[in-house]
């Protein structure tokens, strides 16, 4: 039985297509210039607004999820190794669709690649919708990931949004993101590990006092020497207007009171860097060259047999039977 859609399925129709250029804007040998789509970000949170679905679970935090992925595709980093995709399935190893890309021509002509590809899709245990990894103390579902078998889990981001309640909500929020930082970074030392808060522009004229909280809470949840907290953390304002019906609601994303130390582009730029200094230069080929301004003469590393031979592709298909 075909799975049902997740709650990602809202907004496929506004990312497929959308363009990934690259985000990169400085000069080459300058320091790091990064620009966020914030167009695709106001897009994707007017989705979730429009079909009332504005909460701290469910929806709207999906949306939260779905642009930073599009924002490290904007990178360099490939498709199947960034999750969540922007369609099902949301995680899709890169092994995988290696397998399914290498099948002889033989079976294409039967439909039996896409048959596969159908099957990995509808297994949960092959392609699930949320990324699970072990941490030191604990599994931890990560909302954005990227990973591949031979590299293991290289960027990991919580996701968090605030609409209300502010202030009585802030203090379980840093309990909770401060223990999440030290049980994956316990188990993952080299990986990047990022923090995102979003939060409704509301607190900035209902508890100020608050907004001024979380901004210290952005800034003390980042790493101190060789302490447990996170590579990168962030913080974005966005808001809507609830006095129209919710078909002409649009969201709109507001930086003017977010200091530039904890806005999204500083927040992209550490997960990033932190991913290039701790690989080859043969790693991230793609992503370096974009993040450089130029041709980087040098293949993309890959393991030995990758794939292994299909000698015998009957026997593999019996497997699915």
């Amino acid at each position: 039985m075909p799975r049902k859609p997740d709650a990602m399925t809202v907004f496929e129709p506004t990312l497929v297509g959308w363009p990934t250029a690259s985000p990169w804007s400085h000069p080459v040998g300058s320091s790091a210039v990064y620009g966020p789509d914030y167009n695709l970000l106001a897009a994707l949170l007017s989705v979730a607004v429009k079909t009332q679905a504005a909460s701290e679970s469910g929806v709207f935090p999906r949306g939260i999820d779905l642009w930073l992925s599009h924002e490290l595709r904007r990178c360099g980093f490939s498709d199947e190794e960034t999750w969540p995709r922007p369609t099902r399935p949301r995680i899709f190893p890169r092994e995988v669709a290696l397998l399914l890309n290498s099948l002889p021509a033989s079976l294409r002509g039967l439909d039996l690649r896409e048959e596969i590809r159908r099957r990995v899709n509808e297994t949960p245990s092959v392609s699930p919708t949320d990324a699970v990894v072990l941490g030191r103390a604990y599994d931890k579902q990560v909302d954005v990931c990227i990973s591949r078998w031979d590299r293991g889990p290289e960027i990991l981001i919580s996701t968090k949004a605030q609409l209300s309640s502010f202030g009585k909500n802030l203090p379980n929020r840093f309990e909770e993101a401060y223990g999440d930082a030290a049980n994956l970074r316990a188990r993952y030392p080299l990986a990047a590990v990022g923090y995102f808060f979003v939060q409704r522009a509301t607190i900035l004229t209902e508890e100020p006092d608050a907004f001024e909280r979380a901004k210290d809470m952005i800034r003390k949840l980042r790493a101190v020497a060789d302490g447990p907290g996170y590579t990168a953390t962030g913080l974005c304002l966005a808001d809507w207007d609830e006095s129209v019906s919710a078909e002409e609601r649009r969201a709109s994303v507001i930086l003017d009171d977010v200091p530039e130390d904890i806005r999204p582009d500083q927040f992209m730029v550490g997960l990033v860097e932190q991913v290039l200094r701790v690989t080859p230069v043969t790693h991230h080929v793609s992503v370096r060259e974009r993040y450089e301004g130029r041709v980087i003469p040098v293949s993309e590393g890959e393991p030995e047999a990758v794939v292994g031979e299909l000698d015998e592709p009957g026997s593999f298909l019996e497997s699915y039977d």
